[in-house]
């Protein structure tokens, strides 16, 4: 109870956001973007390492996998070491030990369990999430926090980012892509050491890390959202990493115009997280919620009847990113406004976990079920029926959520 306490001065200071709020949220999505584009590395590549390595289809979806679920884990300590370090540290810190696994991929490429090994620490990269939210939270007053929340998840982008010059890069060196990311997180953990800044009455959590995880786990309204979260931006990472692999298996796509279409649909995205954002700053996020997922499920169905690419699936597939990009912003509206600023990394972490964890699960499935069935048409209908479950959720249930009044 004493935690909602800071909440409630910060409101009449509200009326405009600060210089150093924006500046810190330029510098967190950027920072998000390098960080995501690191995480991703592997998934553009995935079908050179497939042959290189002579692996099955489930190997290949492992491999792209692996940094996913990592990622998403390490989204709940991180969260809760924000929480009580603050983003200037973690931020800078993180960005800089990424650079470690993604030179490493180098050496491993040629290996399997190397390759295995170094997309565990690979999934590092993922865990930047759990450190800009709160940081844009305490940033922000209510009134703005949808459209800056959504303005900081643009930094997603890193999949498009990856998916579009990793393979380009890598033509000219096997090597390159490798060694430009991890010049440009040096380059970005340095400067983000200088400019970004804490909010100078930001709550310190004085508890433990096990107390405060556990007292985010026991709100109902995490696991609400973790649900919600792990079905938009889960549908997001998921298309983010194995959509090249579905293109270029299904349509017959060389890998460089699989990652050009897979780039497409991530900065489809990346446009619409905001948009949801905006939207929830101006309804009840659950509804908007609820309709993006309502898009999702319909653009998943139509693309179960694996239609021609041109013009039906192509349309399916940005109409199910742009539904899925509006969710995973309008979740996150509601995260800022009914949980306590000293809870936000806390939770953010485990909703973040959450959606990444949903990202994890859909690559294995279709990778396993496209070797069992040859047919992709099963998991695109298991996608939709999730999201037609969260969209009745969203709508039964979290629209009664109250907004936060502070």
């Amino acid at each position: 109870m004493e935690t909602a306490a800071p909440e409630q001065p910060a409101a009449p200071a509200a009326a405009k956001p600060s210089a150093a709020a924006y500046r810190n949220l330029v510098v967190a999505t950027i920072g998000f973007a390098l960080t995501f584009w690191a995480w991703n590395l592997v998934s553009p590549l995935s079908g050179e390492f497939k042959d290189r390595l002579g692996l099955s289809s489930f190997q290949q979806s492992f491999l792209v996998a692996v940094p996913v679920i990592v990622g998403s884990l390490g989204r709940i300590p991180v969260g809760a070491l924000t929480d009580k370090y603050g983003a200037r540290l973690m931020f800078p810190a993180v960005s800089a030990l990424t650079v470690v696994p993604v030179l490493l991929l180098i050496p491993a490429k040629d290996s399997y369990g190397a390759m295995l090994a170094v997309g565990f620490l690979l999934g590092l990269g993922g865990t930047t999430f759990a450190i800009g939210i709160p940081l844009v939270n305490s940033w922000f007053p209510p009134s703005d926090r949808g459209l800056a929340l959504g303005v900081f998840g643009m930094g997603m982008g890193g999949v498009a980012l990856s998916g579009y010059f990793t393979p380009r890069i890598a033509k000219h060196s096997d090597n390159l892509p490798f060694l430009v990311v991890a010049g440009a997180l040096v380059v970005y953990a340095l400067l983000a050491a200088v400019l970004i800044t804490d909010r100078p009455d930001r709550p310190v959590p004085a508890d433990t890390l096990v107390h405060r995880l556990t007292g985010a786990g026991k709100l109902r309204v995490t696991w609400e959202l973790s649900a919600l979260y792990a079905i938009g931006f889960g549908g997001i990472v998921a298309f983010g990493v194995y959509l090249p692999t579905y293109l270029k298996t299904w349509y017959d796509m060389s890998p460089t115009d699989a990652g050009t279409k897979a780039a497409g649909f991530a900065l489809v995205t990346v446009v619409f997280r905001p948009v949801g954002g905006y939207l929830s700053d101006h309804l009840h996020p659950a509804l908007v919620t609820a309709a993006a997922l309502l898009l999702a499920a319909l653009m998943a169905i139509v693309q179960a009847f694996d239609p021609a690419l041109n013009p039906v699936g192509t349309i399916a597939l940005l109409a199910m990113a742009a539904g899925l990009g509006t969710a995973s912003g309008s979740v996150f509206a509601l995260v800022s406004q009914v949980t306590p600023q000293p809870k936000v990394g806390s939770v953010t972490g485990i909703v973040g976990a959450m959606g990444g964890l949903g990202g994890f699960v859909p690559p294995l499935v279709m990778g396993a079920i496209y070797s069992a069935k040859g047919s992709y048409s099963i998991g695109f209908m298991l996608l939709s029926d999730l999201a037609l479950a969260g969209c009745v959720y969203a709508y039964g249930r979290m629209r009664n959520i109250q907004r936060d009044a502070g």
